[in-house]
């Protein structure tokens, strides 16, 4: 019997390590509800939920509203987004729950179909910022001197290969531990 114990060991082992070296880099993907736990809705103060989120490429907006209350349109420009003009959207959602991948850089502009709604404040612009391993780098600053006193390398060019895990890794370990210190003392 002792050695079923030591295969289910090592079983528990191979599959605690897959388990961990498929697992996701933390912060790959950020899902944003539109307007927190109210949704899209007219008493949401979609402006003051949105000011403090970063979004980013690779990023999902999703749209939870009545639709009763208006449809969410995809505006083309500013002007339409300020003057709320959704005579010639990009695109209305009508379905009451959308998810939008965002995957491009850039502003896209959203606003209740329903114009009084617009007016009081149910629209969205969203700046599309690149994924953080993706922003330009730094300037770089060039003196010219005759005899340098001290030269100093520049840093690395691209963000390094390692990825940070998530807590399933973790908890797949403490498991395994778990298993092996319990399972040896019987």
């Amino acid at each position: 019997m002792a050695w079923l114990q030591g295969i289910n060991i090592v079983v528990l082992a191979i599959i605690s390590a897959t388990v961990s070296l498929s697992g996701k880099p933390v912060g790959a993907q950020v899902r944003h509800v539109v307007g927190g736990d109210r949704g899209w809705d007219p008493s949401s103060d979609i402006a003051s939920w949105s000011s403090g989120k970063t979004f980013r490429v690779g990023d999902e907006i999703w749209f939870t509203y009545s639709v009763a209350q208006g449809l969410v349109a995809e505006l083309q420009s500013k002007e339409e987004y300020e003057s709320c003009n959704i005579t010639n959207p990009i695109k209305m959602y009508t379905d009451g729950l959308h998810t939008i991948p965002l995957e491009k850089e850039g502003i896209i502009y959203f606003a209740s179909s329903d114009i009084e709604n617009c007016k009081n404040g149910l629209k969205l612009h969203v700046d599309v910022l690149p994924r953080a391993s993706e922003s330009p780098p730094a300037p770089t600053t060039t003196t010219t001197t005759t005899v340098p006193k001290r030269v100093v390398a520049d840093g690395p060019s691209s963000p390094s290969g390692s990825a940070h895990y998530g807590t399933s890794s973790l908890l797949m370990l403490i498991v395994l531990v778990l298993y092996v210190t319990m399972g040896c003392a019987y």
